[in-house]
């Protein structure tokens, strides 16, 4: 979930923000940013056009040792986006595929591989998106922000666990209906509808 990846990014900034707390909260909100970053390619080749396991790696490294060796609240807030939206295009891997139902385990793309030139394969350890694992995930990345901030911060973690469990209530249901909507949409409005939401449906 989209969430899971902005708390993982979240637990990053925490960490970073115990040890250099002078710099703010602007390094958390970058990592959270960060987190969510790949993820705006929802509509537009999904896993592709904004997820790079590879290169977002490659910008990190040298960002976390400048912020290492220069800890400002740009450097850090810099490393920071860079590290987790490394984390979030890396792990995308760890789950399922990019098909609407991803718990059939049909589709042998989990994320794109720019460099290499290739889709890597799902490896399935948190099944799907919205899977109770994932939930489970986003619950254990949400306690050290819960336990180190408070007032806005702290609200704001909290609220995206909420979404993150209505979400996982909802993930299979909302497949049914999507189903139902697809079928009763014509042919003409469909091909204005990325690709990926209707193949699995049609």
């Amino acid at each position: 979930m989209a969430t899971t990846h902005a708390l993982a990014g979240v637990v990053l900034g925490t960490a970073v923000w115990a040890l250099v707390p002078e710099a703010g909260m602007l390094p958390v909100l970058a990592a959270a940013l960060g987190g969510l970053f790949p993820d705006f390619d929802l509509y537009a080749g999904h896993r592709k056009t904004l997820h790079f396991p590879v290169y977002f790696s490659a910008l990190a490294v040298p960002a976390v040792a400048v912020a290492a060796l220069n800890p400002t609240t740009t450097t850090l807030a810099v490393a920071l986006f860079l590290a987790a939206a490394a984390l979030h295009s890396a792990s995308d891997v760890l789950g399922g595929g990019l098909e609407l139902k991803p718990w059939l385990g049909t589709s042998e793309r989990a994320v794109y591989d720019h460099w290499n030139g290739r889709w890597l394969a799902p490896k399935r350890l948190i099944r799907y998106d919205g899977a109770p694992e994932d939930l489970a995930l986003t619950l254990a990345f949400a306690v050290p922000p819960v336990l180190a901030f408070d007032g806005l911060a702290e609200t704001l973690v909290i609220a995206a666990v909420a979404v993150s469990g209505v979400y996982v209530l909802l993930r299979k249901p909302m497949v049914a209906v999507a189903e139902t909507a697809v079928a009763a949409i014509p042919d003409h409005v469909v091909d204005y509808v990325p690709e990926r939401f209707v193949r699995d449906l049609r």
